[in-house]
């Protein structure tokens, strides 16, 4: 049956027509959907894990006792799970496994834009890169069929516009292969006797994996009738390259992109005059070839800074392609803010008020850093705030203690702060985590997490106490507060920070968004008591704005959380 698919949908789908038992994966922009999918088909077992670490090493476990696995992340995602990864190449597999992650060029919602593809080459783990939603079906079905010929992970790379753009897929049934379990402690323990051999295997896989590669369909050449130039491309770099140029140019689409076929790449090379390499970020493709000893040209005339958009290909290779489509100049910027009635604005209103120095970290609270608010120093990378927080503090000797605080969310809390709160306990920090906790994980799409009570399917499950946790890891000073109540905020930092022992503060109220979420009545302005002082504009509300010197209140966004009525000093916003 023929539909349109978003390609992570596409990918879930592939994953189940190839007979995928299980899925474990860590919710992340732009990879999330796949799981989501994936989650819908009652043949596979699918699982929020509580982080990427994890979600790889139970995969392996799936794929260990016979069972075709997989994990889902984004790009950053794999450096958490790097550690598994490079260790599982020596190992193998036993039934398929297949690693997906998609990459974030542009940085629509991540903080760097690293190319995974360095990680394919550099742990010796075949990926398959699809350009479109069907492409994502089959190349998910062949990863299987990869996965178990050569006996590696496989990786699967997606990137934002291929995991969030919609094309047309013919959907198959579904094949399920199990495989047994066979004890190898050889294959399987990878203590250095054993390793140092499995190193071998995998060299020789990577030279088989060659070969594969100059045969496979997955790498194809697409003829053209001018020859002056050949381009060599890959992903949603193919698109562009065909809808600028057409057919006119001979194109070499690389849907394998590691290992890559040496041989099918030179005689390509030696069909063409000119050598170009169009691909996204980093230079990988032309690296490779250059290394081939081919003369090409690549990131001399593509950055790897950003996205690549059609117009770049166009205006690089010298075509007359027009996109049809002619904006306004000087768009009005559009920033991104916290939601009205966002549990996370009161408690930064009060860090910025008492001028603390915040290390934040990542999730929707990282907007804390944004204006009005301004409240968060540094934003580095899950759990780096709690982490950051205890060398900050022991590197000033305490000098900062009452002035410093880490503020992390309930879900990365979970997949990567625990550790940190643990070194600040063990090694007796003098400071102050701050858990926002707004019973979701909020900014990949209100997935749940360990601390909600609700798996991936949303079925009732263990829900972690996170007052209980942190206690347990030997914090002896946890509260809670509303971070509805501005008052008991302040009261509550302010006594924390003046404790000469680690203390944690849970500011907890649900995320405003949330379906079950009750809200209150919209406030209302008395623009007779009202005097223009802007201060509740202090705290950045979407749903509060100036209009002829007075206050206006958007009742279509706000939700009567009530924070911006306890900063009015003449009660001019009122409750309905």
């Amino acid at each position: 049956m023929k539909q349109l698919m978003l390609g992570n949908e596409a990918v879930a789908r592939g994953l189940y027509e190839a007979g995928c038992m299980f899925v474990s994966s860590y919710p992340g922009t732009p990879s999330t959907e796949i799981t989501e999918a994936i989650a819908k088909y009652p043949e596979v077992y699918a699982e929020w894990a509580p982080n990427e670490k994890v979600a790889m090493e139970a995969a392996f476990g799936a794929s260990l006792a016979g069972r075709r696995s997989f994990c889902g992340m984004k790009h950053v995602g794999l450096n958490v799970a790097a550690d598994p990864l490079f260790t599982i190449s020596y190992t193998g597999v036993n039934a398929g496994m297949v690693i997906g992650v998609a990459d974030d060029a542009g940085m629509h919602s991540s903080q760097n834009e690293q190319d995974s593809r360095y990680y394919a080459k550099s742990a010796k783990i075949p990926m398959l890169e699809p350009s479109d939603s069907a492409e994502a079906i089959a190349y998910a079905k062949a990863a299987y069929d990869i996965s178990e010929k050569f006996d590696t992970p496989v990786l699967l790379k997606m990137c934002t516009r291929v995991s969030h753009s919609q094309s047309v897929v013919e959907t198959g049934e579904r094949v399920e292969q199990l495989k047994e379990y066979q004890k190898d402690i050889a294959k399987y323990v990878m203590m250095p006797g054993n390793a140092k051999k499995r190193h071998p295997v995998v060299e020789a896989r990577t030279a088989a994996l060659v070969d594969f590669a100059e045969n496979t369909e997955l790498n194809r050449v697409e003829e053209g009738w001018d020859h002056k130039m050949g381009i060599i491309t890959s992903s949603t770099s193919y698109q562009y390259v065909k809808e600028v140029l057409g057919d006119r140019y001979p194109v070499m689409k690389l849907g394998m992109i590691w290992p890559m076929p040496d041989e099918k790449i030179r005689v390509f090379a030696a069909s063409v005059e000119t050598l170009v390499i169009v691909e996204e970020l980093e230079g990988f493709i032309e690296s490779h070839c250059r290394d081939l000893g081919l003369a090409c040209v690549g990131k001399s005339n593509f950055s790897n800074i950003g996205e690549l958009m059609p117009l770049d290909v166009a205006k690089q290779l010298s075509t007359p392609w027009e996109t049809g489509v002619k904006l306004e100049e000087n768009i009005p910027p559009r920033p991104p803010v916290m939601c009205a009635g966002c549990p996370h604005r009161g408690l930064f209103y009060t860090l910025k008020k008492n001028k603390l120095t915040v290390l934040g970290d990542i999730g929707c609270y990282t907007l804390g850093a944004v204006a009005p608010l301004g409240a968060v120093d540094s934003v580095i990378c899950m759990g780096a705030s709690v982490s950051g927080l205890h060398g900050f503090s022991k590197s000033q000797n305490g000098a900062m203690d009452n002035r410093t605080v880490a503020v992390i969310g309930d879900s990365t809390f979970i997949h990567s702060g625990i550790t940190g709160l643990v070194n600040m306990a063990y090694n007796e920090s003098n400071a102050t985590v701050i858990i926002v906790d707004n019973s979701i994980t909020g900014m990949t799409g209100h997935q749940q997490n360990p601390t909600t009570g609700f798996n991936l399917k949303g079925d009732p499950c263990t829900k972690i106490d996170l007052e209980t946790l942190c206690r347990a890891v030997g914090i002896r000073r946890v509260r809670v507060v509303d971070p509805y109540d501005l008052a008991q905020c302040d009261a509550a930092i302010k006594e924390e920070l003046s404790a000469n022992e680690p203390s944690v503060i849970i500011s907890r109220r649900p995320c405003a968004l949330l379906k079950y979420v009750k809200h209150k009545a919209p406030l209302t302005v008395d623009t007779e008591k009202c005097v223009g002082c802007k201060a509740c504009m202090k705290i950045g509300c979407p749903a509060v704005s100036i209009v002829n010197g007075r206050a206006k209140v958007d009742a279509t966004q706000c939700v009567g959380c009530g924070v911006c009525q306890q900063l009015c000093k003449f009660g001019a916003l009122k409750e309905v």
